[in-house]
């Protein structure tokens, strides 16, 4: 019977269930590299390998080449992976990420035999990170006010606004905060149901209770939380039947008296392709912005974080070099600490300013001449004066379409961004209205001095 076990495993990893997992893993992998960027990609998730499946329970493993690179990825790209393998492979139901000493690999894409399930966690149950809590978020200028608001939301027993919409670039802490705002909510209100999830989950399991006639289970699920958190709004953009279902869901909430969070990277009036009673809705309570962290709030977290780095030791000048250096984001800057701790430990090198740029080297040059499509988009927009929500509308006035243009063209110029992510980023155009947008100011620059004096201003403040 062992002998029968053990062929029947590996005849499956050769077989009719290892393919669709290979096939499944190559679409996946795509994707992310091209949601994700080349660089966070390779150096993060192109290490991973498939390791076993459990067909009883749906749980993946996903190999990583080390501990730290494990737990590095399960905190930033568990979710992620684990919706992505639920959309392209239903079969999996949970993706576990390990590390490649977690456990015996004796064949990769080994197909475990079928034993008892292990006991199902509540989906329901929030799954909060237990590094985010407002203890450990860094308070500057920036984000002041949304982590007051946050706070505030957490922990009063009545507030005078609701909803809660932060909104922010990538990796600001929008993410962090509404961690925070879970911790500090259960604790203050023991057996409070939350329910938190991303607007990209909140439309794959919209669109599956659709399609398993579980509507009505779907709606209780949510609308009975006494808080609902939603992160990355701007996902149900154009997706019409999921905004219908998402209005109905804040209604309920706000209408009940229960609480309610929402994450974004735009403002309300710069989120192209909402319906506009979302919008209204959405404004109706406290609408708080994070801006870039300055050179103060930077420093200031990274020695917070160096206290979660014990034998990493960094001196105030590498502090400082960091802080003046490392600009993007906070996101990239907590990456660049532990890239710089994991390699310290490894060579056991002192860590100093010249080690820091050889480690850090590619992070250094990107950040050196960083400049983002949404800065570009802003800086046109309040240049020639019209609403920032104009670069994503369909409108074609000449007023706002040259403008769209002019920034479609120094996107092109000053960002590493393919033709079709430009396009994304303008409303979902095509990558032929990019070239077109490109090759008519080229060619308007060469005839009108004063469009050609615009965009010499524009590149240097943006560059500047």
């Amino acid at each position: 019977m062992q002998a029968a076990g053990a062929n029947s495993s590996t005849e499956l990893a050769g077989g009719p269930v290892a393919a669709p997992l290979e096939a499944a893993w190559e679409s996946i992998r795509t994707g992310l590299r091209r949601d994700l960027g080349a660089r966070t990609f390779d150096g993060w998730l192109k290490p991973a390998e498939l390791g076993a499946f459990e067909p009883d329970s749906g749980a993946l493993d996903l190999v990583m080449p080390s501990q730290f690179m494990a737990d590095w990825v399960r905190s930033h790209f568990g979710e992620r992976l684990t919706l992505a393998w639920k959309t392209v492979l239903p079969v999996v139901r949970d993706v576990r990420v390990i590390a490649a000493a977690d456990a015996p690999r004796p064949a990769p894409l080994l197909i475990l035999e079928a034993s008892p399930p292990p006991a199902e966690r509540d989906p329901d149950a929030p799954n909060f990170d237990p590094r985010y809590r407002f203890e450990t978020f860094v308070v500057g200028k920036a984000n002041e006010v949304a982590a007051t608001a946050a706070r505030t939301l957490a922990t009063s027993p009545t507030v005078s606004f609701n909803p809660l919409f932060i909104h922010g670039g990538t990796g600001r802490g929008k993410t962090h905060l509404l961690h925070a705002i879970g911790h500090a909510f259960l604790a203050r209100n023991r057996g409070a149901r939350v329910v938190s999830m991303s607007a990209e989950k909140f439309m794959v399991e919209f669109i599956r209770a659709l399609k398993e006639n579980d509507t009505i289970g779907f709606k209780q699920r949510l609308r009975n939380a006494d808080l609902l958190l939603i992160d990355d709004v701007q996902f149900i953009a154009g997706k019409d039947s999921t905004q219908e279902e998402f209005f109905h869901t804040m209604n309920e909430i706000i209408t009940a008296g229960r609480r309610l969070v929402i994450t974004s990277d735009r403002a309300p009036q710069d989120l192209d392709g909402i319906a506009p009673r979302i919008l209204s809705r959405l404004s109706w309570g406290l609408v708080a912005d994070i801006n870039s962290a300055d050179y103060e709030l930077r420093f200031n977290i990274i020695v917070s974080k160096l206290e979660a780095l014990p034998g990493v030791d960094m001196p105030r000048p590498v502090i400082d070099f960091l802080a003046r250096r490392v600009t993007s984001s906070i996101r990239e800057l907590e990456g660049a600490l532990n890239r710089i701790g994991a390699y310290a430990m490894m060579t056991g090198r002192e860590i100093d300013v010249a080690f820091v740029e050889e480690v850090l080297a590619n992070v250094l040059r990107a950040n050196q001449r960083r400049i983002s499509i949404d800065e570009i988009q802003t800086q046109v927009a309040e240049h020639y004066r019209i609403r920032k929500a104009e670069m994503t509308s369909a409108r074609r006035a000449r007023e706002v379409a040259r403008p769209r243009q002019v920034a479609m063209y120094l996107s092109k110029q000053l960002t590493p961004k393919s033709l079709p992510d430009i396009g994304r980023r303008f409303g979902g155009r095509d990558h032929t209205t990019v070239i077109h947008a490109v090759r008519q100011i080229e060619k308007l620059r060469a005839s009108d001095a004063e469009l050609d004096a615009d965009i010499r201003l524009l590149t240097r403040q943006l560059e500047g």
